[in-house]
């Protein structure tokens, strides 16, 4: 549904060797805080920036937020009280953390926790404290989980969602990234053909050993950047958009931008829900502009086509002439 407010809230992690991590430079080893693609500046960012897109909840992320836990709990407490206890949060951590870490989320008010165990673990937890936290997590009123890089199958997962001790996992496919490309190629790892980030390989086995199992979910790279991003955008183009503004099947903003003086829109009687005046310019229905400029009336203009996000990043501009 592409509802939930991703919250970056810290870019600190201490496992270093990951050499999958797909964080960009702009968000390694940092302490900013994002909501969504907006650096956080205040608490009302936070707020402003869920209301936008009118989340349904928010995911909490890093970096390792439980090496920031003071902070992680903050941000948590925040939407629960500005958004109720519906506004349901989860949690990605690498780490353990332990049972106070565990009760001072609970009681910040998050609802789900998903646990990344380090790829040299995966077949070796049980009797370990990864085992004995995904029991405190339950214990403390938290929902425990995996959710893990779909590097290969791996049946202790599956073990332990038998055994009653997570509740589902989710295997999103490997992928290459801005952050990981160079490190990913020198662990042999080359991208599918004709893809852009997904990784050659590894989904057919994991699907194979894995997809039967009724709580696991797997998510394909294309699901995750053509329908949940999709959906988070159009979420914010819906409660964003001004009467002339046109939403696109992408989430997008489209609409008509001209250096014509605002007087001469009220000289041809153009209505005012059709158009806005900005500092040095004009923004209209582009389909109106179109003919405006088509029968004389104007005579400069271009269709812009931008993200609804907080930064409004231009995708395309189109001269009109």
């Amino acid at each position: 549904m592409g509802g939930k407010m991703v919250l970056f809230v810290y870019g600190y992690c201490d496992q270093r060797d990951c050499f999958y991590c797909p964080l960009g430079e702009n968000r390694k080893n940092v302490t900013d805080v994002y909501a969504n693609e907006r650096k956080v500046e205040a608490d009302s960012d936070v707020i402003e920036e869920a209301k936008r897109m009118d989340a349904l909840g928010s995911s909490i992320t890093g970096g390792e937020p439980q090496e920031a836990l003071d902070k992680t709990c903050h941000y948590i407490s925040l939407l629960k009280d500005e958004f109720g206890e519906d506004h349901h949060i989860h949690l990605y951590t690498g780490i353990p953390g332990g049972r106070e870490n565990m009760r001072r989320l609970a009681e910040a008010g998050l609802d789900e926790i998903r646990f990344h165990p380090p790829l040299e673990l995966w077949g070796d937890m049980h009797g370990t404290e990864w085992e004995d936290i995904l029991y405190i997590a339950r214990e403390e009123g938290l929902t425990p989980a995996f959710e893990i890089p779909g590097i290969r199958a791996e049946q202790e997962f599956l073990d332990f969602l038998d055994e009653g001790a997570a509740e589902f996992c989710n295997v999103n496919e490997f992928e290459m990234s801005d952050g990981n490309y160079r490190r990913m190629q020198q662990e042999g790892y080359e991208l599918q053909e004709g893809h852009m980030s997904a990784v050659d390989g590894s989904k057919q086995a994991i699907l194979d050993e894995m997809g039967d199992h009724e709580r696991v979910y797997f998510c394909t790279s294309v699901f995750k950047d053509a329908a949940q991003h999709r959906n988070r955008l159009k979420r914010m183009a819906k409660n964003l958009r001004r009467p002339f503004d046109e939403v696109t099947e992408d989430g997008t903003l489209v609409y008509g931008k001209t250096y014509t003086p605002a007087e001469k829109f009220a000289e041809l009687g153009v209505p005012e829900e059709f158009y806005t005046v900005k500092t040095n310019h004009v923004e209209v229905a582009w389909w109106l502009l179109e003919e405006m400029i088509e029968d004389g009336d104007v005579d400069d203009g271009e269709i812009v086509e931008q993200y609804p996000t907080f930064d409004g990043t231009v995708v395309e501009r189109t001269p009109l002439a």
